[in-house]
């Protein structure tokens, strides 16, 4: 008589698939996955109109608040247009003009270019708006806390100033796909803004 032992069938599946198992493991290399970023969903577009008693209107999105800025320092028509959802505040501080148009607009460009030591890149784009609003828009590229600003004048009784700020660390990457969305809501704001 033979002295074979048989090794039950439970555990030969078990060591079969283990053997396939680690021949299958060894052939793929691991490839790290890169960092991932939170899926964000974005409103429809829609848009209501600013009314209030303040010299200027404009259409802003219904998925943000307007408020009055509370600051100490602030004037009847500072306002505040927040996007809660992402942590977003477009900030505007409106002012007569008193033959200091020149003086407010070199006020508005030392306040962009402040944010020229962390920023790639600053442009200035002139523009008019459909309702003879005259501004300049500064596009701040990079990882600078403000990545909007620009002011709107008609040249003689106005100036309205505005900055674009995320409460949140400024990483130019992963704040893109908002800023792309908030940038359609501003452009929709300077093609509506007039002066009453």
């Amino acid at each position: 008589m033979s002295q074979t032992k048989y090794i039950p069938m439970r555990q030969s599946s078990f060591l079969l698939l283990f053997v396939v198992l680690v021949g299958m493991a060894c052939k793929h290399e691991y490839t790290p996955k890169p960092p991932g970023y939170f899926r964000i969903d974005f409103p429809k577009k829609e848009y209501r109109t600013l009314v209030s008693d303040c010299p200027f209107t404009f259409d802003y999105p219904i998925y943000c608040a307007i408020e009055k800025d509370t600051y100490p320092g602030a004037m009847p028509c500072w306002l505040n247009i927040e996007f809660p959802t992402y942590k977003a505040t477009i900030h505007l501080s409106y002012k007569e003009l008193h033959d200091d148009l020149r003086k407010m607009t070199e006020d508005s460009r030392t306040l962009a270019m402040k944010h020229a030591v962390k920023a790639e890149e600053i442009d200035e784009n002139p523009f008019i708006t459909p309702f003879k609003c005259y501004g300049l828009l500064y596009d701040i590229k990079g990882n600078a806390a403000s990545p909007i600003q620009f002011y709107l004048t008609d040249s003689s009784k106005h100036f309205l100033r505005a900055s674009l700020y995320f409460n949140v660390p400024p990483k130019a990457d992963s704040l893109k796909p908002v800023l792309v969305f908030i940038q359609q809501d501003i452009t929709r704001m300077l093609d509506s803004f007039h002066w009453k």
